[in-house]
């Protein structure tokens, strides 16, 4: 970062100064719903990326893992999130590990926005997305299947 953007201001909306809202990810490359990410530092002298992902009401993440991983702080909102097995109520400021290869995916709540810093390695794997045997596995949890139905909130 140079001199000139050592400080970039918070605007409105959970949008910073020089930083453009981008797709999630590319249509088609994995099943998500209304969300949007933002990289707020990408230099390679941190070895690190910090991102921040914001889901309209009802939206949700790739339900993925890999071998990298991540530390996210919710930022505002409510939902829920899935981590290896466990389903978890989150809101504004908590903070969620999610270790390598576990699967994961965050959900907001329906009455409005949930937004979540991720900070994750510079150099990183591709995400996995589950097969039918995964997905089998994971259901075999009721709490689970019902949040990858959508109705845990």
């Amino acid at each position: 970062m140079d001199s000139k953007t050592a400080v970039r201001e918070a605007l409105a909306g959970c949008r910073w100064q020089d930083v453009d809202v981008l797709a999630y990810k590319e249509n088609g490359a994995a099943p998500f719903k209304a969300i949007t990410r933002q990289v707020l530092f990408a230099e390679p002298e941190l070895a690190c990326e910090l991102r921040y992902f914001e889901m309209a009401a009802g939206g949700h993440s790739t339900l993925e893992r890999h071998e990298h991983a991540h530390g996210v702080m919710i930022l505002r909102g409510h939902g829920t999130c899935l981590v290896g097995g466990q389903v978890r109520a989150v809101k504004a400021h908590d903070l969620v590990a999610i270790p390598p290869m576990a699967w994961h995916q965050f959900r907001a709540s329906a009455g409005e926005p949930m937004g979540f810093l991720c900070m994750v390695n510079a150099k990183r794997d591709k995400p996995q997305l589950p097969t039918a045997e995964d997905l089998a596995a994971l259901r075999r949890d009721p709490a689970v299947a019902t949040f990858l139905d959508g109705q845990f909130r």
